[in-house]
């Protein structure tokens, strides 16, 4: 049977911490199956998150550890290090493409299609906005047998030319507040700026995952994390 968020829905941080997972697994592979430290990094990223959050060591094994019993998160031991990897296509029952799709929605809050088909690039590549809108169509129409709708187009925000989607693997969400809201990227087109920055601390955030993997292997403490 394929998760319900309707009668067990995620929890904001169960929601970012499944999401990092999904996200590692496509942009930093080399590193994943993710460690706790790894994975806690990565879910208190500055960039590409709505919202930002602080996720304590403690909070994400809590979280990691209801995910499994949802059959969403695996873990891996082995005598070096306990890792974590996630199950969410098969646990859920969605293709990969929509997968990628309601991970993005999950780490980046509500999006427009073209929104989500341009935060893909390194998860998935869409053909066009129309095959993203035809998964995410999919996923509003899935069936009751199945679980239910897993996202919902928002009403046009005030000023905006397209709407947006969310997720409901939080459970139902309050459409007028989120439609009320701006989008991050206001009509889609974010600053060439925004987005070199954004694409740096990508990169940093994998080459400090690649740091703390080869630590491991090594038997040795990674270095000092600077703040950000």
């Amino acid at each position: 049977m394929p998760f319900d968020p309707r009668n067990t829905p995620l929890s904001a941080i169960e929601a970012r911490v499944l999401a990092t997972l999904m996200e590692k697994a496509r942009t930093v592979p080399d590193s994943y199956p993710l460690t706790l430290n790894s994975l806690v990094t990565g879910c208190n990223q500055k960039s590409s998150r709505d919202p930002v959050m602080e996720v304590s060591e403690g909070e994400a094994q809590e979280a990691l550890d209801s995910l499994r019993l949802k059959t969403l998160s695996v873990q891996i031991s082995s005598v070096r290090s306990t890792r974590w990897e996630h199950n969410f296509p098969r646990g859920i029952g969605v293709p990969d493409q929509s997968a990628v799709l309601l991970a993005l929605l999950m780490l980046r809050g509500p999006q427009t299609s073209g929104e989500l088909r341009i935060n893909s690039e390194r998860w998935h590549r869409f053909a066009d906005i129309s095959s993203v809108e035809a998964f995410l169509d999919e996923l509003r129409e899935r069936s009751e047998e199945k679980g239910g709708p897993l996202v919902v187009q928002l009403p046009r925000a005030p000023g905006a030319r397209e709407q947006r989607w969310a997720h409901l693997l939080c459970g139902p969400v309050d459409i007028n507040a989120l439609a009320s809201t701006s989008s991050p990227s206001t009509g889609g087109n974010a600053s060439a700026l925004q987005q070199r920055v954004d694409a740096l601390e990508a990169e940093v955030a994998q080459l400090r995952a690649t740091v703390q993997m080869l630590c491991e292997s090594l038997g040795v403490e990674p270095p000092a994390a600077t703040a950000e």
